[in-house]
């Protein structure tokens, strides 16, 4: 009996993650809870990063069977072993493999987006492109660096400050390297107001960042509720693999500016919104598992997704430096750099770095046009990779 009780707390110790953890999972815990102090602490995108870093906790436990990474890394899916097999995480996952919860979180975006500054000042629609820069750049420097086309393109979209956009380009390009894109997507994204300000300093001069631009003019709400179709038809007839993005976004614009299904709104804006929120940021933390996250190219990802970052803001950033030339000096050169799509981040970043040289100076209205124009621009330029290489 006593024999029977020994063999039987030998064999619970022996399949505890006690027993079978790895220094790698250890190292990639320690990461998780850095994450999570980023997230607590300092306030980092924690709605997204908090999920991330304890679905990246969560699989990097030994023996708790909630992802295997393995079932969705080839070209296709057993979908009868992920339900048979599969652990908790892995169902959850089905609706990023299925490109299900980028669009939804679009939706909720756009139910929450006013883009009235971008159709005040349409000119922002340049600012807005000239932001993707970096998502070519780096797209080109990683494959330079020996980065297959389909991962150079999932790496180079991290240039667009926009999550969602960077998980729906990964997932269906190079799986393998979600959890590393992710992370580097959303934690570029958190750090906004401290690498742009540097790069906007930079680039400008204190008479540039002292320009007062002029109010914008009032939009009418016919104008706003034809904006989401026209652009809806525009984009999705020119790039077809961006209609899952900019639809479920214009779907959202339009619903909140229609006025008449506020129960509606109100779902995408917060229980909708809030649920996907959860179950993707933990779904994509889990693929984060150490033998997947910590390889040489995560590091070569982390490098390559900040100066895609770097350039994107750089490209606005010059861009309204030309404008600002073109127009006699009305334009601040400041606001384009939020035609990255962290929304509203990065306006509040050139109104900040504005304000650093005249309290006075307003420049967050201006800044939303690029801003937001930026949304529209790094789901256009996702869906121009999906098609070249999707």
């Amino acid at each position: 009996m006593i024999q029977v009780f020994v063999d039987s707390v030998r064999s619970l110790a022996m399949a505890s993650g006690f027993a079978n953890v790895c220094w790698q999972q250890l190292l990639m815990i320690g990461i998780a809870c850095f994450l999570a102090y980023l997230a607590i602490a300092k306030g980092y995108e924690p709605l997204l990063l908090l999920p991330i870093a304890f679905g990246m906790l969560l699989t990097n436990i030994p023996n708790t069977g909630l992802f295997h990474m393995e079932f969705y890394v080839g070209n296709s899916v057993d979908y009868g072993m992920v339900l048979h097999d599969g652990g908790l995480l892995d169902i959850l996952y089905l609706g990023v493999k299925l490109g299900l919860y980028p669009p939804l979180i679009f939706l909720g975006i756009g139910s929450m987006t006013d883009f009235g500054p971008l159709i005040a000042n349409p000119k922002s629609f340049l600012l807005g492109a000239a932001a993707q820069l970096g998502i070519f750049v780096a797209f080109l420097g990683a494959l330079l660096l020996g980065f297959t086309p389909e991962e150079a393109a999932s790496i180079g979209i991290i240039g667009g400050a926009d999550g969602p956009t960077a998980i729906l380009v990964t997932k269906t390009l190079a799986p393998h390297l979600l959890g590393s894109i992710a992370v580097a997507a959303y934690s570029y994204m958190a750090l906004v107001p401290v690498i742009q300000p540097p790069i906007m300093k930079a680039l400008t001069t204190k008479k540039e960042r002292l320009v007062r631009m002029d109010a914008l003019r009032p939009v009418s709400r016919t104008e706003k509720l034809i904006f989401p179709i026209v652009v809806t038809l525009v984009v999705c007839f020119m790039v077809p693999d961006a209609a899952p993005l900019i639809g479920m976004l214009m779907l959202g614009n339009l619903m909140k500016e229609s006025g008449v299904v506020d129960r509606l709104v109100k779902t995408a804006q917060n229980e909708l919104m809030n649920i996907i929120t959860i179950c993707l940021g933990v779904t994509v933390g889990a693929t984060a598992s150490y033998d997947y996250f910590l390889t040489p190219k995560t590091l070569g990802i982390l490098v390559m997704g900040l100066a895609a970052f770097a350039l994107g803001t750089a490209g606005g950033t010059l861009l309204g430096k030309l404008m600002y030339v073109v127009t006699g000096g009305r334009v601040n050169p400041l606001i384009g750099s939020a035609g990255v799509s962290a929304v509203p981040m990065a306006a509040r970043v050139s109104q900040k770095v504005g304000s650093e040289e005249d309290p006075t100076n307003f420049l967050l209205m201006n800044a939303m046009g690029p801003n937001v124009a930026g949304v529209i621009g790094s789901a256009v330029a996702a869906g121009v990779l999906l098609s070249i290489y999707g």
